[in-house]
């Protein structure tokens, strides 16, 4: 038992993949990223010349693009799901086309998100299939739903066509056996998601668990949601399946509960959201033999305690129940260094058109620089690993 070691500064085993090349243009990438300054003027800048259709997105493609997202296509993402899938690290397909709003959209979003489930198949480098509700239905509708208001006959046949998308995408997965994640989104519409996920999951997780709900622990009644859901769950008996994040929308929740005068929903401090993000796993380890559970972060304490708890408990590290996940492009010394260890890892992997994606890659890089020090921990393991290959 002693000798386990989980080095996460081990900068040799976490860039094993990249050429120096790469590794110079992640550090040059993530040196912008690191300038809330650069970074905000990069993104409106990004935005506006997309808009008025100038040439950018070769140069998107090339760089920022590159870093985060595995392609514009399934096709193009092949790469970077078999460079994965070399280190023992799962590729989930992230379609990541946000802000359509025709039910034309909805349905070819649903359609893609159905090709991913079947490239998923039988093939143990795709553990997972994802896709956000927003991709498939209507804000104003998921908001009203939310608010449990009565809805009209159009709002009422709106609700239908997102129930039937939901229910094809997840009966496909089930079809499959392809786990697959519902993902979190801003609070005034999760109810929303909730209970389209919870009816998911008590139609199709009844042998196995296929389909994950997500939490955000920033939010403070995620913690009480958590337990109250599996309890639900055992007593109609089937499995819970979560993917627990801290959150990524603070500015814009903390924004929208003083502009319209009711209390903000997350938490006001990150010790706050950190506490419950490891009691949320301290919970999902006591009942990780009746539930299913993905530790999706980038915080090394919480991926420390979470694989070396599971150690000591001799649980294997490679146990079906237990996952943990990160984003593409960032957290390398977290999954490769968990993955050497046969920890069930996997990694997000964006992709879509360009211009789709640029909500996306925008979103990721003003969190990262809002995020207390995650590009600059980056920044720290790409230099130490130029340092030791004598780089510089």
């Amino acid at each position: 038992m002693s000798d386990f070691v989980l080095d996460f500064q081990d900068t040799a085993t976490a860039f094993a993949d990249k050429t120096d090349a790469q590794l110079k243009e992640k550090y040059r990438l993530f040196k912008l990223l690191n300038s809330p300054f650069l970074n905000s003027l990069g993104s409106a800048a990004t935005k506006f010349a997309l808009s008025i259709g100038l040439p950018v997105q070769g140069l998107i493609k090339a760089t920022v693009f590159e870093q985060f997202c595995g392609g514009e296509t399934i096709q193009e993402c092949e790469k970077t799901v078999d460079a994965l899938g070399k280190a023992r690290i799962g590729a989930i397909l992230d379609y990541s086309v946000e802000g359509k709003s025709s039910e034309e959209d909805f349905d070819k979003t649903k359609d893609e998100i159905i090709r991913t489930i079947k490239r998923a198949k039988d093939d143990p480098n795709i553990p997972f299939s994802v896709f956000k509700v927003t991709g498939i239905a209507p804000l104003g509708t998921l908001e009203r739903l939310s608010k449990r208001k009565k809805l009209d006959a159009k709002s009422q046949a709106k609700c239908e066509r997102i129930h039937k998308r939901v229910g094809e995408i997840c009966e496909y997965a089930y079809s499959l056996g392809q786990p697959i994640f519902i993902d979190a989104e801003d609070s005034w519409i999760q109810d929303a998601i909730d209970r389209l996920a919870t009816d998911m999951m008590e139609r199709y997780n009844r042998e196995r668990p296929i389909v994950f709900n997500t939490l955000q622990m920033y939010r403070t009644d995620r913690l009480e949601h958590l337990k109250e859901s599996r309890r639900q769950a055992k007593l109609d008996g089937y499995i819970y399946a979560v993917k627990l994040v801290r959150g990524a929308y603070m500015e814009k929740e903390r924004e929208r509960a003083e502009e319209m005068g009711y209390p903000s929903p997350i938490y006001e401090t990150k010790a706050d959201t950190d506490a419950a993000f490891d009691q949320a796993i301290e919970y999902c380890l006591k009942h990780f033999n009746d539930m299913a559970f993905v530790a999706a972060t980038h915080n090394e304490e919480s991926t420390r305690e979470l694989a070396e708890k599971m150690h000591e408990m001799g649980i294997p590290h490679d146990h079906p129940n237990i996952f943990f996940s990160q984003l593409y492009g960032m957290g390398d010394n977290l999954s490769y260094v968990l993955a050497s260890k046969g920890y069930n890892v996997s990694k997000y992997v964006p992709y879509g058109p360009v211009a789709d994606a640029m909500p996306y890659l925008i979103r990721r890089a003003q969190e990262n620089s809002a995020a207390a020090g995650q590009v600059s921990r980056e920044l720290e393991m790409i230099s130490k690993e130029i340092k030791r290959r004598k780089l510089d």
